[in-house]
């Protein structure tokens, strides 16, 4: 995939979004062929120069931008130069798909292995051995606390990690090791 079309795909758009933010974003969204200095991108863009040296190494811990330094001879001062890297993009999306399954089997598994009672007043959940404790009454309001039926929340996990297994390509693990 071309450099302008891995921008222009809306899940890369959004995954820069969500590193950086909206006020990161006029960085990641339009990065500068070659070599460029914080101070640059900040006239350039029209944005505080703090906005964009958070967007940067922001950037740089995802591995999606590095930087070399030069010392400037005569004032002994450091300049950052910059250069993003976004062909990493695709392991990187992989990597969170990874993380994102293994979140949604423990808890699926989570779900699955406790009963839950729930205060209708303020929409408090509290697993069986909690609600025990408070005598079946909720300790904000004093309400009744009612058996909840999750069946609904696990297929809809169980849906989801099914299409992330097809994705992945990963087996499902009875053992529930995960990924």
């Amino acid at each position: 995939m071309a450099f302008e079309e891995l921008l222009e795909d809306p899940v890369i758009q959004k995954y820069l979004h969500e590193l950086v933010g909206p006020t990161g974003m006029p960085v990641a969204a339009a990065p500068p062929d070659g070599e460029v200095t914080d101070e640059e991108l900040a006239e350039e863009l029209g944005l505080e120069l703090n906005d964009v040296r958070r967007a940067l190494f922001i950037l740089y811990e995802n591995d999606l931008a590095s930087y070399r330094r030069v010392r400037d001879e005569d004032s002994g001062w450091l300049t950052y130069l910059w250069t993003f890297q976004y062909d990493n993009i695709p392991e990187n999306l992989e990597e969170e798909m990874y993380r994102l399954l293994e979140g949604l089997e423990q808890r699926e598994s989570y779900e699955e292995d406790h009963q839950f009672y729930l205060c209708e007043v303020d929409s408090i959940r509290f697993e069986f051995e909690e609600a025990m404790e408070f005598g079946f009454e909720c300790p904000e309001c004093g309400s009744p606390l009612e058996s909840m039926e999750n069946s609904r929340l696990v297929e809809a996990m169980e849906w989801r990690i099914d299409q992330l297994r097809e994705e992945l390509n990963v087996e499902h693990d009875d053992a529930g090791a995960g990924a």
